[in-house]
């Protein structure tokens, strides 16, 4: 018998805090859509939407894994190859780790919210940055603890404030997050900021969170892991094929857990949650070692690809009336500014541009910074000559937004 409920059922309270305003702007978007507006999605990094192919050396690993029978669960931290595929590239990298520390995730992002539940309870703290990945913040609000934001200065290139961090230290602090280079805002950090991060971690007895998904896409080489300038700091990485070897709809991802004894117990802990989940994506392991070991040539082309979308952006932002834009030094984002009129809000501005226009950009509030401040992240892969569009759009838009 089927009876009337005369209530929904509630959720829990903590889901309420859990924002992810990268695919949350999306609803608007198809509200545009909805009204016969074509959209152009700049919120999302996935190179493969905008033309880029996954390189075939690992389509063929994952397809020759699947025919070869290799369909059935992995082990939980991952098969042996991939994991000894992972520790020999940090080795290459200048940090040595032995492959019985790595853990196969599904994407990074599965790797960093394994990490922050075995290492945050209640009410604990960890300092991400300003602008952040939302991803940390989300997890952070699902388990309960509180992030404490950290300050860059967009006028050094989004570099990281390193007295303020230390300031912001306290004794339920339990994590620094760094993603370097860096999304939202494509900075690369100098050697003397990723040294005097690593020596907070190390001194105060905090782990580094360290986002390493696009070190091998910074315009002037490869970025070394955190972990190598002091192998004995509390460190956990996190990387995977989603950006530099143009595969994210693998979730392909993985965790070297540093540290020696000091995060031996996170370590352990990770892996039994790791259990509870049974393995990361089967097939997808076998192109890891296909990706680390293998042909990298795609990454040479990829990179002049990005440096020219760079220099389009940062040019055309800066020639507009009323926005500036720091100089985007990896991978495919940047974070730009408008100069608000009084009691205007940076989503004011990205829903205004999506409903006159129908390009998709994500506001800089879903990235921590306030409202009024007049940030927006965009993805920059589309061609040059179809930027140049874009940025003929927002340059008409701004003029009238600010007019207004």
């Amino acid at each position: 018998m089927v009876v009337d409920a005369p209530f929904t059922v509630p959720v829990a309270k903590r889901s309420a805090a859990f924002d992810y305003a990268i695919r949350g702007i999306v609803a608007e978007a198809r509200k545009a859509e909805a009204r016969g507006r074509r959209v152009r999605y700049l919120n999302i990094g996935d190179p493969v939407l905008f033309g880029f192919r996954t390189p075939p050396h690992l389509i063929e690993a994952v397809e020759r894994a699947m025919r070869d029978g290799y369909n059935g669960y992995t082990p939980a931290a991952g098969v042996p190859e991939a994991r000894e595929a992972v520790a020999a590239d940090f080795e290459t990298r200048g940090l040595a780790v032995s492959p019985d520390r790595v853990v196969l995730t599904a994407g990074a992002s599965e790797g960093i919210d394994l990490a922050l539940s075995v290492l945050v309870d209640h009410g604990d703290e960890v300092l991400v940055s300003v602008p952040t990945y939302p991803l940390y913040t989300g997890v952070l609000a699902k388990l309960g603890a509180r992030a404490v934001y950290y300050r860059k200065d967009p006028a050094c290139g989004w570099q990281p404030d390193i007295e303020h961090i230390e300031s912001l230290i306290s004794p339920r602090t339990r994590a620094l997050v760094v993603v370097d280079p860096n999304n939202p805002t494509g900075a690369v950090y100098t050697r003397e900021n990723r040294l005097a991060l690593l020596e907070l971690a190390d001194r105060h007895n905090i782990v580094l969170l360290s986002d390493e998904g696009y070190t091998d896409l910074a315009y002037n080489g490869r970025v070394s892991p955190l972990g190598s300038y002091n192998p004995d700091a509390p460190v956990i990485s996190f990387s995977s094929l989603s950006k530099a070897h143009l595969a994210p709809g693998w979730r392909a991802g993985w965790m070297a857990v540093g540290g020696g004894a000091r995060l031996d117990a996170a370590l352990a802990a990770i892996k039994d949650m790791a259990d509870g989940r049974l393995c990361s994506v089967g097939p997808m392991q076998y192109a890891v070692p296909a990706a680390l070991n293998g042909d990298k040539s795609h990454q040479v082309e990829f990179l002049r690809a990005l440096r020219e979308r760079a220099e389009v952006t940062t040019r055309r932002l800066n020639a507009i009336d009323g926005v500036s834009c720091a100089r985007p030094a990896a991978a495919f984002y940047a974070m730009p500014k408008v100069e608000l009129p009084p009691g205007r809000t940076d989503e004011d501005y990205v829903i205004g541009l999506l409903r006159a226009t129908g390009l998709l950009c994500v506001y800089g509030s879903g990235f921590g910074t306030a409202p009024a401040d007049g940030y927006f992240r965009i993805v920059f892969l589309a061609p040059p000559e179809e930027l140049d569009s874009v940025y003929d759009a927002i340059e008409t838009f701004t003029a009238d937004f600010l007019a207004e």
